[in-house]
């Protein structure tokens, strides 16, 4: 009888050395550089934040990014498998990265879909947040797009914008508490469910990322050029915790990226523009978010201060508001919103296809035959989905949030980083991560990064996440709402979670007698 059996698919490289950088640009340059860093950076002093900013990406970002995509570049594995490769008693970091991985994909996607729900009423004739004549206004709407409306605006105690009501009363209609599900938010699930399928058919089918355009306007930029000179503050654990997500560090984002590069590329000069074009990217967007929000506080006649807004705020309230002043409301809020949408597209589609290659390369046998990978992402994408629903009900802004700060924090990152320093410049040993990068590219790295990773870098990390636990604080949304006993919880569960696979990983290899501490670390490539 004849027998047919599947071939294993090669694991394949990229087809040029632009695929590997689009890949890496499209990813490190995300929705973080427009709605967190220039937030941060007006938030803490402005110049003050960007000395605390350039440290860390000096001491930390530059070293980790290199190290990262070198441990891909020679090992030629997945996020996971690499670690097998370099220093098996620290696997559990693999696993760990791809559980934030994970938690992730959850929360990115809503803000996806959030964006795209904003897109489709982008092609109103009139924009619905610009006007308080809806079903969902109250009493206490203004409409601050007209300017005859600000001393009404200033001399209201209770007033909201209509941006604000649009936001909370007709996109989320946020329930009471995390407590009062409600009902699906029909439309808003229609949006996640057209953004997974945008998603599943572009990591099946490209394999090179989206170019991202972007709309700049530059009405009043000196309202940003103003905080550039405040008095120095004490905001280092912020600008630790923003360099490693804008970067993608510790979540083997890089690993895989440059896992499929050739052995002998020039990951070093690589490394080096690409960290150049993040940091100048955040920072161009500093001045592109600014001047909308200083023309925004021009037209109303307030200080800045009361317009910035961070994360969602400043995509769905404050942003919306500003473009509704303006000449051509309807064209500029499509640029933004397709902006917004591009950007984490290409932030998603990685993130899915780390995950997606990195499981592949654990059970190369099983999973690289023909069909096998479009599978496994289809089940991928529909769980994802159903564990989102809970996110487009009434109560879903409640639980967002709560996956955003416990399950994809800085805290995690932190851990995650620190450990991988440490088994990659102490187990392994920092002196053969130089000899590696030399055997591949024929350039011997500077001294520094030697010296960062052994110390610098881990030093500097662990003093941040030891800050990190000192200064938390609890969480509440909008300042007001404090989360139930249970809620707080779950919340240190998924927390704890994304940590105790590294510690858990380590005693199971030294407590199952496959060596003492130096045999287990040791190199076994």
């Amino acid at each position: 009888s004849n027998v047919h059996t599947l071939e294993v698919v090669e694991r394949g490289h990229w087809g040029s050395k632009v695929e590997f950088l689009l890949a890496v640009a499209g990813n490190v340059v995300g929705i973080g550089n427009v709605w967190r860093f220039p937030y941060l950076c007006y938030k803490n002093g402005g110049g003050a934040f960007l000395v605390p900013y350039l440290v860390f990406m000096v001491t930390c970002a530059v070293p980790l990014f290199l190290l990262e995509t070198t441990v891909g570049q020679y090992t030629q594995e997945g996020g996971v498998t690499c670690w097998r490769k370099m220093c098996p008693l620290v696997e559990g970091i693999g696993y760990s990265a791809l559980l934030i991985l994970l938690y992730s994909c959850v929360t990115y996607m809503l803000i996806l879909a959030w964006a795209l729900l904003y897109l489709v009423f982008s092609f109103s004739s009139q924009l619905p947040w610009a006007s308080c004549n809806n079903d969902w206004n109250t009493d206490h709407c203004i409409d601050i797009s007209t300017r005859n409306k600000t001393f009404a605006w200033t001399n209201q105690m209770n007033a909201t914008s209509a941006a604000t009501e649009f936001w909370e009363r007709r996109v989320l209609a946020i329930s009471g508490g995390i407590e009062e599900i409600g009902s699906i938010r029909w439309d808003l699930m229609l949006c996640l469910i057209a953004i997974w399928i945008i998603c599943y058919f572009s990591v099946v089918k490209v394999y090179t990322t989206l170019r991202y355009g972007r709309c700049i306007i530059y009405c009043n930029a000196v309202d940003f050029m103003d905080t550039l000179y405040s008095p120095l503050k004490q905001v280092w654990l912020e600008a630790g915790i923003q360099i490693l997500f804008s970067y993608s560090l510790g979540v083997g984002t890089l690993t895989v990226l440059g896992s499929y590069n050739t052995y002998n590329n020039n990951c070093y000069k690589d490394c080096l523009w690409l960290c150049l074009l993040n940091s100048g990217t955040s920072i161009v967007a500093g001045f592109a978010v600014f001047s909308v929000l200083g023309f925004m506080a021009h037209e109303q006649g307030v200080p800045i201060a009361e317009v910035a807004e961070s994360s969602p705020g400043l995509a769905f309230i404050a942003y919306p508001q500003a473009v509704a002043m303006m000449p051509l409301p309807q064209l500029w809020s499509i640029c933004f919103f397709v902006m917004l949408i591009l950007l984490g597209l290409d932030t998603e589609f990685v993130a899915m296809e780390v995950v997606m290659t990195s499981i592949i390369d654990m059970f190369p046998t099983v999973m690289r035959r023909p069909g096998r990978r479009e599978l496994f992402l289809l089940l991928f994408s529909i769980m994802c989905f159903f564990f989102q629903l809970i996110m487009v009900t009434e109560a879903g802004m409640y639980v967002f949030q709560m996956f955003d700060y416990f399950a994809c924090n800085g805290a995690s990152i932190l851990f995650l980083c620190v450990f991988e320093t440490v088994a990659l410049g102490w187990i392994f040993g920092a002196e053969q991560v130089c000899g590696i990068v030399k055997d591949m590219t024929g350039v011997h790295p500077n001294p520094f990064f030697k010296i960062c990773w052994l110390y610098l870098t881990p030093l500097v990390l662990l003093g941040s996440f030891i800050c990190y636990l000192v200064e938390y604080q609890p969480l509440t949304f909008n300042r007001w709402y404090v989360y139930p006993a249970w809620a707080y919880v779950l919340g240190w569960v998924l927390s704890i979670s994304s940590i105790l696979p590294v510690p858990g990983w380590a005693l199971y290899k030294l407590g199952t007698g496959t060596g003492n501490f130096r045999q287990v670390g040791h190199l076994c490539y």
